[in-house]
């Protein structure tokens, strides 16, 4: 048996009612905009069902084990662009300097796996060749928040005892500053090369290195749980683009964060509808 956890902000007592029908819980425990429905079947059957209600009223769902706690896991690992943070940062960058549209296209066709990612944040970042780096400051002040939810998840995961990591694709110039605002223990980013005031259309990953893609997330994660002595499946690992599949294939917990349909279908559990502290409702109170 396991606790199904239905939740988000369309969450009424008619949609419960429908779930209570289909599921028989042996009680159901109520929060804000969430429901856990406490022993419940997860047959293929039922499993369909409530993805099935869910859809249709909305929501996110998740079947979680009763005693899973956010204490069995060691690590918390979040992407940064359009997962922590509101904005693909590169794409207000480029909006600001009058190639917003094109660069955008190259973005959404790298999230969606289409495209080579390294060879596209080249390709991205050269179409920047010669602005004023201050716009990444306008960025910053401007366009850049935490999504709803995140900055309660990263605090309660460090009250329980987890570190916590950004991991991405993005830049250092934003990471540095979103590392001391919520107290990171560990990131992971690329570096624009800045002479004289100005981007050069150059990019490295950290220190001169490889590019920081998709395998280079993953290897960020293993070199976190190395550090912190646990194994990878004792982390939780959210993210929303293709580059963020293989360091969730790493995770005990993977979360698609309002993501594309190829995050999706490897996730664990997906949150398309509920803030980033839903994924705290999975876990037991302890």
């Amino acid at each position: 048996m396991k606790d199904l956890i239905v939740q988000g902000p369309a969450l009424t007592a008619a949609a419960l009612d429908t779930f209570k029908v289909i599921c028989t819980p042996e009680r159901i425990t109520l929060g804000k905009n969430a429901a856990r429905c406490v022993a419940v079947r997860d047959d293929a059957e039922t499993c369909k069902a409530v993805r099935a209600l869910a859809l249709y009223w909305k929501l996110d769902i998740a079947l979680v084990d009763p005693r899973l706690h956010l204490s069995n896991f060691h690590l918390l690992v979040l992407d940064m662009d359009s997962t922590l943070v509101n904005v693909e940062t590169l794409d207000e960058v480029a909006a600001y300097a009058g190639k917003g549209a094109e660069v955008a296209a190259i973005t959404e066709a790298a999230m969606r796996g289409e495209v080579d990612y390294k060879e596209s944040l080249r390709r991205r970042v050269r179409m920047l060749d010669g602005i004023d780096a201050a716009l990444l400051a306008r960025v910053y002040d401007e366009k850049l928040a935490f999504n709803d939810g995140a900055q309660r998840l990263v605090s309660q995961c460090r009250h329980a005892g987890l570190k916590t990591m950004l991991a991405t694709g993005g830049f250092t110039f934003f990471t540095d500053r979103v590392k001391a605002k919520l107290d990171f223990d560990y990131t992971r980013a690329n570096e624009l090369e800045i002479v004289n005031g100005r981007l050069t259309g150059g990019v490295t990953g950290p220190d001169g290195a490889e590019i920081i893609d998709a395998e280079g997330k993953a290897q960020a994660v293993r070199d976190a749980c190395a550090d912190i002595g646990c194994p990878t499946v004792e982390t939780i690992v959210i993210g929303d683009g293709a580059n963020d599949v293989k360091m969730m294939q790493l995770a005990g917990i993977s979360v698609a964060y309002r993501a594309k349909p190829v995050v999706r279908e490897q996730a664990k559990y997906a949150l398309d509808h509920s803030p980033l502290d839903g994924v705290l409702n999975w876990f037991a109170i302890e």
